[in-house]
C-alpha cells in the first residue's frame, strides 16, 4: 500500500523487535439487534480478512434472525449489550442505561435477563461479558456482575487493574461522535494505532456497523488489509483476552 498514513502502520510494524510477541488487535461492534444490510457489509469484510468479531447486541430488542444468521459465522462471538440501551439519565448527565440513577437490584435483574435471553438465542455464541451502553457503569453495578455469571466487561479506555471481573476494553473508536458522527480521518486514527503498536500494546477497535459511513468502510478495508497476515500483529477473538491468554 503506497499511501502515506498506511506506510507509516506498516512502518510500526516491521521495526517491532524479533523475537517480540505480536501486538494483538480486536474488534468489537456495537448496537447490533438484527440483519441489515451494514450488517451484512460487516460480516462480509470481517470473514473476508479473517478478522475475528464481537458482536455487542441489545438483548431486549434483538431477535431470533439474528441468531440465525449468527449461527453461519464462525468467527463471530456475542456479549450483552446492557438491556434496553435505554438513558435513565437527567439531560444535565452523561447518557447511562447502567449508572446510579435506579435501584442496583433493578439494573442487575435486568442484566441477569439480558444475558439468559442471549444465552438462549446464541448458545456457545454468547460470552459471558458485559459491555455497558455508552461505556459507563456504576462501581455499584460493576461489583454486582460477578454473581450474575459474567466474567468480564468491556467498556473504552485504559483498562482498570481494580475491576472485580476481567477488563477487557476497546481503545480506538472510528466514529467522531463529538464533530460530524461520520468517520474520523485515516490520520487521526493511525495517530492513536502506532503508538499502542510501538508499545506492544493489545489495541481494541470500537465499531457501529449501523452508523458507518463510507470513510468508516475504506479505514476498516485497509486496516484488514494491512495488517491481517502480517507477522508482527494478528486479530483475535474476545475469547482470548477474556481468558488471559497470549
Amino acid at each position: 500500500m503506497n499511501d502515506p498514513v498506511f506506510q507509516e502502520l506498516t512502518r510500526a510494524l516491521n521495526m517491532r523487535p524479533a523475537g517480540a510477541p505480536p501486538v494483538r488487535f480486536w474488534l468489537r461492534d456495537d448496537d447490533a439487534v438484527t440483519p441489515t444490510a451494514a450488517l451484512e457489509h460487516l460480516l462480509a469484510l470481517t470473514e473476508a480478512h479473517d478478522v475475528p468479531l464481537t458482536l455487542a447486541v441489545i438483548p431486549a430488542f434483538s431477535d431470533a434472525a439474528l441468531a440465525a444468521r449468527l449461527r453461519r459465522c464462525a468467527g463471530v462471538c456475542v456479549a450483552v449489550h446492557g438491556w434496553s440501551h435505554q438513558n435513565h439519565a437527567p439531560m444535565e448527565e452523561k447518557k447511562q442505561e447502567l449508572g446510579a440513577h435506579r435501584p442496583v437490584a433493578i439494573v442487575l435483574e435486568e442484566l441477569a435477563r439480558g444475558r439468559a435471553e442471549l444465552l438462549s438465542r446464541h448458545g456457545d455464541q454468547l460470552l459471558p461479558v458485559l459491555v455497558p451502553p455508552w461505556n459507563r457503569i456504576a462501581p455499584e453495578v460493576l461489583e454486582g456482575l460477578a454473581p450474575l455469571g459474567y466474567l468480564g466487561v468491556s467498556v473504552f479506555g485504559a483498562e482498570r487493574d481494580d475491576c472485580p471481573v476481567r477488563m477487557v476494553n476497546t481503545h480506538i473508536d472510528v466514529i467522531d461522535w463529538r464533530g460530524t458522527r461520520g468517520g474520523r480521518s485515516e490520520a487521526d486514527l493511525l495517530a492513536e494505532i502506532v503508538p499502542r503498536i510501538v508499545r506492544g500494546q493489545d489495541i481494541g477497535v470500537l465499531t457501529h456497523h449501523l452508523v458507518h459511513d463510507a470513510a468508516v468502510w475504506q479505514f476498516l478495508e485497509r486496516l484488514f488489509a494491512t495488517t491481517a497476515g502480517h507477522p508482527a500483529c494478528r486479530w483475535v477473538g474476545l475469547a482470548e483476552l477474556l481468558n488471559g491468554a497470549s
